[in-house]
């Protein structure tokens, strides 16, 4: 599905859009058809920087009228890299930086191409927050399109929950509202279903009062990760809606390749709340770093980005765990041992609170339940150690495969997961299936965790 584009078309799209228009002559073209993951290497026929929604719509007819292959590029954080088409037209949204929050409603208008960075500085003016991505170098519209955990579900839901509104252009280029009243079975769709519907042009979050948390990381000795672990579990059961924790297995930041067990937490309530917590944390073993203290709110969602630089080779497996236990903890040490990366983790997600009490049908995220996610996102540098690193994570997962339920999350799904695109989505993929027939029944958006129509 990749036509031929003339000079003379692509000369008249440049004189249409208020943005860019690149080709494989231009200079800027390498840079932009990069996306975070290093291993994805592209190359469009023609890239669409847009400025904005007017140019997305021009760009999807442009696509259509010469049979060209589309992807939507937002962050371009997604492992999976299906933000770059091979021959075909990307639509690139990273220049589409508006952000208007209004403090009187607690309503935020923010563009696609914002990073969770970008939005958090934005809305942190106003002493707001909405929940996003626990690295802020992710795109807000790729991680609300597939549900968008972080550090504030807890208390205020996935990021999905907070959308009230979006600004759609379908398959046919047409310009959509998408709200509860507006389009409401695609208002159901986009809340989980990803970029299968059309290219979101911009989001009308609900934000709240933010600022100051309780936050940071802690970590302790690899050996003593089933300790922690016993601890962790019975703290995150009882743990309010305002506290939200991960475990993970890590390597120490300051690149000596030491293996470590870390919690990293965010009580966004009562600073003296969330000194409690942290004070307890302290006690499950004990501690060779920690970085728990009152931090602003923007500050906490940097604290992993080192952790994923960009241009990095990204390859991950995900899935909830059916069950957890020291055994299974004890099973995810003694793999983390053999890692071949420095740069790789392994982490322990729990979702509890507000995420918990929304039914698995209300939105198109379909995960529910108070439980764990695990994700293994195998990061490394040079090509040469694709196999290792690969072969790595594939086989801690299948280890892992006793203690995993068939669901996933759709942001975490790599480009050879296709298979399992169902199982994220459970008991919402009929009815996605029959939003994707009305609404782009030519499968126009498919590069994507695809739902087929």
């Amino acid at each position: 599905m990749t036509g031929t584009v003339s000079q003379q078309a692509v000369d008249q799209l440049r004189a249409t859009i208020s943005g860019e228009t690149l080709t494989t002559v231009d200079a800027a073209y390498d840079a932009v058809r990069q996306v975070h993951n290093g291993m994805i290497d592209k190359r469009p026929a023609v890239i669409v920087r847009c400025q904005n929604t007017a140019d997305i719509a021009d760009a999807v007819k442009f696509a259509r009228e010469h049979d060209l292959e589309i992807s939507v590029r937002g962050g371009g954080h997604n492992v999976a890299g299906r933000a770059v088409t091979d021959g075909g037209l990307m639509i690139d949204t990273q220049t589409m930086k508006g952000v208007y929050a209004d403090p009187a409603t607690r309503r935020v208008r923010a563009q696609a191409g914002l990073s969770w960075n970008e939005y958090n500085r934005a809305t942190a003016a106003y002493g707001l927050a909405t929940t996003g991505g626990v690295v802020s170098t992710t795109g807000i519209a790729g991680l609300t399109l597939g549900g968008g955990l972080g550090w504030l579900m807890g208390k205020y839901g996935m990021a999905v929950d907070n959308v009230r509104s979006i600004e759609l252009v379908d398959a046919n280029g047409q310009i959509r509202t998408v709200d509860a009243e507006q389009n409401p079975d695609l208002y159901w769709a986009l809340r989980g279903g990803g970029g299968n519907f059309g290219v979101a042009a911009s989001f009308e979050y609900d934000a709240h009062p933010v600022s100051m948390i309780y936050g940071g990381l802690i970590a302790f000795a690899l050996p003593d990760a089933p300790k922690v672990w016993d601890f962790f579990a019975d703290f995150a059961a009882e743990s309010p809606d305002e506290l939200v924790l991960m475990m993970a297995l890590v390597h120490a930041p300051d690149g000596s390749g030491h293996k470590l067990a870390a919690v990293a937490m965010c009580h966004c309530g009562d600073l003296a709340e969330g000194e409690k917590s942290a004070a307890a944390i302290r006690k499950a073993a004990t501690p060779v770093m920690d970085l728990l203290g009152p931090l602003p709110y923007p500050v906490q969602n940097t604290l992993l980005d080192p952790g994923f630089p960009s241009g990095a080779r990204n390859y991950w497996k995900s899935a909830y765990f059916k069950e957890i236990t020291a055994e299974s903890v004890s099973v995810m040490a003694d793999r983390f041992a053999q890692t071949p990366s420095i740069m790789t983790a392994m982490v322990i997600e729990h979702f509890h609170g507000a995420v918990t009490r929304v039914p698995p049908t209300a939105t198109a995220f379909p995960h529910r339940k108070p439980g764990y996610n695990l994700v293994i996102p195998g990061v490394w540098l040079d090509a040469a150690d694709d196999d290792a690193n690969i072969a790595w994570v594939k086989d801690t997962f299948d280890v892992l495969a006793p203690y995993t339920a068939d669901s996933v999350y759709v942001n975490y799904l790599a480009d050879d997961d296709t298979a399992r695109v169902q199982a994220a989505y459970g008991p919402c993929w009929d009815r996605l299936q029959q939003v994707k027939r009305t609404y782009d029944p030519d499968n126009v958006f498919h590069l994507n965790q695809n739902i087929t129509p």
